[in-house]
């Protein structure tokens, strides 16, 4: 069976018999974990091996695991601290900032592989301007070179450990104060402003490998008229062709407020996949899911199939237990539980 383009969610801690049934849709292919679903480390393990069980090639499995704010599970991980840490740590000592990115990064995608999560969603590579409260601290800094230097030792580390990245929110959602989850952005800055600035991490990630990307759902009138995540003129005419971005595409969540300029959750869906996404995010709404799905007409995409597949994560064996006993996890998370703690970071806890 191949990969489908649709990634969902999950009601709880197990699979229940429908959403069995619904995960074995031939136009499904990952899933996408919240907090909701994680009560410790081996429940976590037991229902990410569920689920990869289901299908040959087994689904993928995604979450949001930055650190800071957006961390889904807390029981049994390291708390991570957000990008901004990093940033202000680099206006310090940019070399430190790089190793400490780095084992952040590590950290991160090795806990995360030990209970069978394939990816997170993550680094955030939007630029801090001060106006977006959804973004805040979730970004590295406000210089589009420093953004750029965190993100690719975020990223090594994540690559050290067996992880794929995915850079987000393409083309960059930090110049706008609207909440995409609440409602639909409008950016109106032109084209050269963003490629001068916000698009810098994005382009040097890309030339240094980035396995993937997720737009946001924000307009940007100086180029279309709809969102980035929907625009076949950001994701093809720019992303693909003049930053010349290979790797996979995934939409942010559709069910996002953001997101509904685009019709109903099956245009939204057929909307995003043409611009050019190879996965599209339907999440916190099981039964418009449900409805995709039965709707939904596609032709089978080989090329996003071979990007998708590069997205499986390594193999762990030994779970958290053995991998706390490693001398990186002991050094990684002491350094981490260093910066997390620093106090004048004045970091504050409010939520994505």
């Amino acid at each position: 069976m191949s990969f489908g383009p649709i990634m969902l969610d999950l009601r709880g801690t197990a699979l229940e018999a429908d959403e069995r049934e619904i995960l074995l849709h031939p136009l499904v292919g990952g899933v996408n974990l919240f907090s909701r679903n994680h009560a410790d480390p081996a429940q976590l393990r037991a229902l990410t091996d569920a689920i990869h069980a289901l299908r040959q090639p087994p689904l993928l499995i995604a979450t949001d695991h930055e650190g800071g704010r957006v961390q889904r599970f807390h029981q049994g991980f390291c708390a991570l601290p957000p990008c901004r840490a990093y940033g202000l740590r680099y206006d310090e000592s940019p070399d430190g900032a790089r190793r400490l990115a780095e084992q952040g990064g590590w950290l991160m995608a090795s806990e995360l592989l030990a209970v069978g999560v394939d990816f997170s969603f993550a680094p955030v590579l939007d630029l801090d301007r001060g106006v977006s409260a959804v973004i805040g601290e979730r970004a590295f800094h406000g210089d589009p070179d420093v953004v750029a230097t965190l993100g690719r030792s975020f990223v090594r580390g994540m690559r050290a450990a067996g992880m794929a990245a995915v850079g987000k929110h393409f083309p960059g959602h930090g110049g706008v104060g609207a909440d995409s989850h609440h409602e639909t952005p409008v950016d109106g800055r032109t084209l050269e402003d963003i490629l001068l600035s916000d698009l810098v991490p994005f382009e040097r990630l890309i030339e240094a490998g980035l396995p993937a990307i997720m737009p946001a759902h924000v307009i940007f009138p100086d180029v279309d008229r709809l969102p980035a995540g929907f625009s076949r003129e950001w994701l093809g005419g720019i992303l693909r062709r003049r930053l010349g971005f290979t790797g996979a595409i995934f939409s942010d969540d559709i069910s996002m407020a953001g997101a509904e300029v685009a019709g109903d959750y099956a245009a939204r869906a057929a909307a995003a996949l043409r611009a050019g996404c190879d996965m599209v995010l339907v999440c916190n709404n099981q039964t418009a899911a449900a409805g995709l799905l039965d709707s939904l007409q596609l032709d089978s995409q080989p090329a996003s199939q071979v990007r998708l597949i590069r997205m499986h994560g390594a193999r762990v064996e030994g779970g958290l237990e053995s991998l706390r006993d490693t001398a990186r996890w002991r050094e990684s998370s002491r350094a981490l539980a260093e910066l997390n703690t620093t106090p004048e970071l004045g970091l504050g806890d409010d939520m994505a």
